[in-house]
């Protein structure tokens, strides 16, 4: 297939694709989003991603087995014409007609049906499931690139400070007011800055290249974003009630449950297994009259008459072992979709719980540097500057109060990003904003 022909298919998939969204409700976890250009990031996401549309056709696919299974199986149609027709007491047949339809044990079908029902649902929640996934993916990765923007501007300033701070100390050492170690020390400092200006440079490339992955564009998009918030509120975490909400709200444990209910089907279609099942037909015999002497001479009653019968089959269950294997099997199956519940919500639990712990965390780091540690670091930049310019401290008195600046900054900006993405991923784990909980209470 040519480059342009798939471009025009992918094209038309996505503008179908957007019609349907169009009238469905806006996914609550897009509410979530901290700013437009987030947002419209998810929801783009959500739009082009290749994995959830691929989960999708196959919630689709499976969602139509249901109308298969509860079908009755097709019914046989058979002809079987004589080429040496036998001879009967009112003449001889020359051609059988017959229809034959099975019929399954009561319940049997419906049992398929509500077992292939309770599949698709499974695929759907998981698909809801994966959409929720998505939008935490690249909520956390935007955060992620915000904060790479934001230490990068922070090294960008400080390299600028230093080469400032380099031309100051040249001069100085020219004149006989400074010394040479200075000089070279801010040069050999301005260069592992630049380093770390390449080195963040390539790290926003690979954010930059993750994000265009799920939203299937290519590697080098622009990814429009805003910045980092200057202000962050606290937000009041209950875990008990997180996990209590989550239970309600995660997709993945209602496909968990939509899984049980199909083994349950499954185990009772097993037990219907040792009933049996049916085929009713009919069957025509043409029959032509008698043509030899005796029957012309003396035509029997019903002479040529057509015969029409009734067929019943029974297909007996007979082997036990078979049939108590399937048994066994279909239960197996449940046990092992009830664990699997069980087990997802631990992990729901046990996440929630980590997270409650690590945001109000994120948070007290965030008050510590932001109200303490950036104010200490400024005044002992300003302190290293006067004394500087005074004379009574060197050039590289200065170069350590502004260290102590940029990794403050840094350490704000890393503070807010944990606070975010902690967020966005407890968001992700109950299933909802956590503000529209908030606002229900």
């Amino acid at each position: 297939m040519s480059v342009t022909i798939r471009r025009h298919l992918l094209a038309a998939l996505f503008v179908s694709t957007a019609a349907a969204a169009a009238t469905e409700p806006v996914d609550p976890m897009l509410l979530a989003a901290r700013d437009p250009f987030q947002q419209a990031l998810a929801e783009e996401v959500l739009l082009r991603n290749p994995g959830l549309h691929v989960a999708g056709a196959r919630s689709r696919a499976v969602r139509l087995e249901a109308p298969q299974a509860r079908a009755l199986p097709d019914p046989s149609v058979e002809a079987m014409a004589f080429a040496l027709p036998p001879e009967t007491r009112v003449g001889p047949q020359r051609l059988t007609l017959g229809v034959s339809q099975s019929l399954p044990w009561a319940g049997k079908l419906a049992l398929k049906e509500s077992a292939a029902v309770h599949a698709a649902e499974a695929l759907e929640e998981q698909v809801l499931a994966d959409r929720v996934s998505l939008v935490t993916e690249v909520r956390s990765l935007y955060y992620e690139l915000l904060f790479v923007d934001r230490q990068h501007d922070i090294t960008a300033i400080l390299r600028e400070h230093l080469v400032q701070h380099e031309e100051i100390s040249r001069s100085r050492y020219a004149t006989g007011g400074g010394s040479a170690q200075g000089v070279i020390k801010l040069q050999a400092e301005i260069t592992r800055v630049e380093k770390s200006l390449l080195d963040l440079d390539s790290r926003q490339i690979d954010l930059i290249a993750r994000i265009n992955r799920l939203r299937d564009r290519p590697a080098d998009t622009r990814v429009e974003r805003a910045a980092l918030p200057e202000k962050l509120e606290r937000i009041d975490l209950d875990p008990e009630a997180l996990a209590v909400r989550a239970g309600a709200r995660r997709h993945e444990l209602r496909a968990a449950q939509a899984r049980i209910a199909a083994a349950e089907s499954m185990e009772a279609l097993a037990h219907k297994a040792y009933r049996p099942d049916f085929v009713v037909g009919l069957t025509y015999t043409l029959v032509d009259p008698r043509d030899d002497a005796a029957g012309r001479l003396s035509p029997p009653a019903g002479n040529g008459d057509d015969i029409l019968g009734i067929r019943g089959v029974i297909r007996i269950p007979l082997w036990r072992d078979k049939l108590a294997a399937g048994v066994e099997q279909a239960i197996e199956l449940q046990s092992a979709a009830a664990s699997a519940e069980r087990e997802l919500m631990l992990s729901i639990e046990s996440t929630i719980g980590d997270l409650s712990q690590r945001v109000p965390l994120a948070w007290r780091q965030l008050r510590l540097v932001e109200d303490l540690l950036v104010v200490q670091a400024e005044e002992a930049v300003d302190s290293a500057l006067a004394g500087y310019v005074a004379g009574t401290l060197n050039a590289l008195d200065l170069l350590d109060a502004e260290h102590i600046l940029s990794d403050a900054q840094t350490a704000v900006a890393r503070a807010k990003t944990d606070y975010l993405v902690g967020l966005a991923k407890l968001e992700g784990a109950v299933g909802e904003p956590i503000a529209s909980m908030e606002s229900n209470r």
